[in-house]
């Protein structure tokens, strides 16, 4: 007995190696507040995406995916748990805003996280107790107070040193790893504070909508918005480049989506599909599977048990999404 003993604590950190060597790595690349219209992979060839074009080439495209809501911090609950912000107490935006004693300091509203039975826990703990080294760049914002233990690396609003800090390279040799990268470029705001800057598109090639006016303000923020895209997609292409330097992108998922729908009126905040409908597309190891499209309706509260069943890590039962990848599942109506 003692020396069966001997041999399992010998040979145990042998085979935990092991079986995180097994593990595959995992890349969330996230911009902010864009619909599928927007991208060439779903037929919008406005402005030219090389770096997004080509990871849509690798991977499979999914064209109905769509957010719990159309605005971000209760949409990042949903990503987070695996569970509808109806469910959670999070779904009125900004319920607990990050960093702030109060909601709206004006008219007096309370910044509050709502309190969760132990159970519910953000799934990169789970990630984390697996082996992985998770990473957050940039932003959480997930309109609750976020447990110490979901990430290795993460921050708020980071800039700078400080962004580029966090990085999948801190973590052990060949240690799996789930990182997320934030592209805050395509974000509602940037509408206003890019409007200076060269544009990479004349707003007269662009095709307005008809829910919009057809005039100049109109076609020039429109304008911006498909220029911050292209500023973007060389964010994605450094990260892309990165990757393949180091060996990584050929056996990585890659996945690629926005928080929610477009920046502009009738989009963000709106439930409608151009508030709730979002670009989404999954690079799988060595590309396979590349140019499937998916009608399926698929919800964020499937991206947390998709990511566990990656890293071959049980679904807790009280999580509502389910797993994209699984092929052998029946298609499940959202109520």
């Amino acid at each position: 007995m003692r020396s069966f003993l001997y041999s399992v604590f010998f040979f145990l950190p042998f085979l935990i190696s092991a079986a995180q060597e097994k593990q595959p790595n995992v890349i969330w690349l996230v911009c902010e507040d864009q619909s599928p219209d927007f991208f060439p992979m779903y037929g919008d060839d406005t402005v030219s995406l090389p770096n997004i074009e080509a990871l849509a080439e690798d991977s499979i495209i999914y064209n109905n995916m769509h957010a719990t809501t159309p605005v971000c911090a209760p949409a990042r609950s949903a990503i987070i748990t695996g569970m509808y912000p109806t469910t959670l107490g999070t779904h009125n935006m900004r319920a607990f805003n990050e960093g702030r004693s109060t909601n709206q300091p004006s008219l007096g509203i309370p910044s509050y996280s709502p309190e969760f039975p132990e159970y519910i826990r953000p799934f990169t703990t789970y990630l984390r107790e697996s082996g992985y080294y998770c990473t957050n760049s940039n932003k959480q914002d997930y309109n609750f107070k976020i447990s110490t233990d979901a990430w290795d690396q993460t921050c708020r609003y980071c800039k700078g040193a400080e962004k580029a800090a966090i990085h999948w390279r801190n973590r052990h040799e060949k240690q799996a790893f789930f990182a997320v990268f934030n592209f805050q470029i395509s974000h509602e705001a940037q509408i206003w504070h890019q409007q200076n800057l060269p544009l990479h598109v004349d707003p007269k090639r662009i095709e307005v909508p008809p829910y919009f006016p057809d005039d100049a303000v109109v076609r020039k923020d429109m304008a911006v918005n498909y220029s911050n895209l292209v500023r973007m997609d060389g964010e994605v292409g450094a990260i892309i480049d990165e990757l393949k330097e180091s060996g990584l992108y050929d056996d990585s998922y890659i996945f690629f989506y926005s928080d929610h729908g477009g920046p502009f009126p009738r989009h963000k905040r709106a439930i409608y599909n151009t508030g709730t409908k979002v670009p989404f597309m999954i690079k799988l190891p060595k590309s396979k599977n590349a140019g499937k499209t998916v009608d399926e309706l698929l919800s964020f509260i499937d991206l947390a048990p998709t990511v566990l069943s990656i890293a071959q890590i049980p679904i807790p039962e009280h999580i509502q999404g389910v797993d994209i990848l699984d092929a052998k599942r029946k298609e499940r109506a959202y109520i």
